[in-house]
């Protein structure tokens, strides 16, 4: 029962820490990444409140030293599938009925151990499980998890603020309900941030989840899940399950009270759910909402007004921070004839200074790609390059596994606009540049629009004010997140909502209000003060 009208904390974006030599928060994090790295952990699944050991398990290593063995996580069977869906329906009963500002309070005590005790135990986690290095650690697993919690809050007292009109006769009441059944949420491998934002997100409004992470994430993902319970989730609000994905999709899926996804991967395997939600729409008692972020083919287009210093950095930052394993990270680039010899010195000068390597070494601005598969895969990407006539590598190309899965930043440049690094989108430290005539500006534009199946980001480069207007025009369905003389990456909750539309989602823009209005089903209430007590109307005299 409402007893009032809360005003919740204001929103604003966590701060994010420097980690220089000596500072505090570098002395916690270097000392807890040790203390993770030499202990072992087991993770079991989390169901209604209990930690599940199926003793069917798997390792968990660095894949910057994947020899190492960090500890062990559990497998679900199907029963245990079966058993988080009752047991959050079960949930549901009292959890959908709990006033908001109890939810709020819950995500917002969550938000704040982040930001405190668990700062330095959830970047250490993301760097070891995930090689981030600790900056990109810090704005992804502390930073934007923190944003993630605390304008979800306030964007849903502003959803619940938005009431129709009333009058003296009658009062017009919105509820936003949330909906009927529960959502599963899968989550990927590269951003901490997601992982917990997913699941969170759509409890916030009073749903509940049942939860996979990545199976390279698993690590991370308990320290989200030590929050979590921490803040005050309570048992059968989100149940954390692993295993065999097709086999943990399909159950979801089977159950009639399936009611939404909350999808962040590839896009091959949200096609491929949304296809089997679709063969079974028939079996469900409500529409499912369908919610994900997929794929990238990202660009950077440079006129030839830009400045060539800040392409270049653009493109050394946007294509190759977190080893490029960024769904909005720069992979293609099309730069003009006359700035290109410029541009392709700073580019070499940046690549030629970048250290790789274990990220508990802070000097290190490369470190390892996520597994094996993605390793070879870019590889081969490489070696393909090596031996094609209409490309050439011109800064990288190595790679070495013995240890961690190592791939030097690499960038080709090719003489063909549609070559297959331009068009395929690879996931890692690779980004291909396409030089254009100076006087082929828009056709270029038109070039960038029509070769990519995605529409995730994209930049455009120009201090000619008439050729920015005309990238923005002729762009405008290329990329959900556009940037004007910046790099395509780095969007900040409440500041940017991010998502793409095409072959890159569904573009419901997490980090904004947008996102949470997926998670509720809107009621409407009319109550009559006066009730009429005749059928008759004027015009019937």
């Amino acid at each position: 029962m409402g007893k009032g009208f809360f005003e919740v904390p204001i929103a604003v974006n966590e701060p994010v820490l420097g980690y220089a030599p000596g500072s505090p928060e570098r002395e916690a994090v270097s000392k807890t990444y040790k203390e993770m790295y030499n202990s072992t952990i087991d993770v079991p699944l989390y169901i209604n409140g209990e930690h599940i050991a199926t003793g069917n398990t798997a390792t968990m290593s660095p894949p910057h030293d994947h020899q190492h063995v960090l500890g062990t996580y559990h497998k679900a069977e199907k029963s245990h599938i079966d058993q988080a869906i009752a047991t959050a329906l079960e949930a549901r009963k009292k959890w959908s009925q709990m006033p908001w500002e109890q939810r709020a309070g819950i995500f917002l005590r969550a938000a704040e151990l982040i930001a405190g005790p668990y700062r330095a135990k959830i970047n250490a986690a993301t760097m070891l499980a995930q090689s981030k290095t600790v900056h990109q650690a810090e704005i992804d697993a502390a930073c934007e998890l923190i944003d993630f919690l605390r304008f979800n809050v306030q964007f849903m007292t502003e959803i619940y603020h938005e009431q129709p009109e009333s009058t003296s006769g009658a009062w017009n009441r919105l509820e936003y309900r949330p909906l009927e059944g529960f959502i599963y949420a899968i989550t990927p491998f590269n951003f901490t941030a997601i992982s917990a934002n997913l699941p969170a997100s759509a409890a916030l409004m009073g749903n509940v989840v049942v939860w996979k992470p990545s199976d390279s994430q698993v690590y991370s993902a308990k320290v989200i899940l030590d929050v979590f319970q921490e803040a005050g989730v309570p048992p059968g609000v989100i149940n954390m399950v692993m295993g065999d994905p097709v086999m943990i999709t399909d159950t979801v899926l089977a159950s009639p009270d399936f009611s939404g996804l909350h999808f962040t991967g590839s896009t091959h395997v949200f096609k491929d759910i949304w296809q089997k939600i679709g063969t079974n729409i028939h079996h469900y008692k409500t529409y499912p909402r369908i919610v994900g972020e997929t794929g990238g083919k990202d660009f950077i287009v440079a006129h030839k007004t830009s400045n060539s210093k800040q392409v270049a950095t653009a493109i050394a930052r946007g294509a190759f921070e977190f080893q490029g394993q960024k769904c909005s990270a720069a992979s293609r680039c099309y730069v003009s004839k006359s700035i290109w010899n410029d541009v392709e010195k700073y580019l070499k000068e940046d690549l030629a200074s970048f250290t790789m390597g274990s990220p508990e070494d802070m000097s290190n601005f490369i470190t390892a790609v996520i597994h094996e598969g993605s390793f070879d895969k870019l590889a081969s990407y490489i070696d393909q390059a090596k031996s094609d006539n209409n490309a050439e590598i011109i800064a990288g190309g190595g790679y070495d596994k013995s240890k961690g899965y190592f791939v030097e930043p690499t960038v080709i440049k090719t003489s063909d606009p549609k070559y297959t690094t331009m068009c395929t989108e690879l996931f890692g430290p690779v980004v291909t540049i396409y030089v254009f005539e100076d006087d082929t500006w828009e056709e270029t534009l038109h070039l960038v629009d029509e070769t990519s199946e995605y529409a995730l980001t994209g930049a455009v480069f120009s201090e000619d004010r008439y050729a920015l207007e005309m990238g923005i025009k002729i762009l405008e369905n290329a990329a959900g997140n556009f940037y004007v003389n910046d790099k395509p990456t780095g969007a900040v909750v409440g500041q940017q909502p991010f998502g793409g539309a095409r072959a890159s989602g569904t573009n419901d823009k997490a980090g904004s209000k947008l996102n949470l209005y997926r998670w509720v089903s809107p009621r409407m209430i009319k109550e009559t003060f006066v009730t009429p007590t005749d059928y008759r109307y004027p015009f019937l005299g």
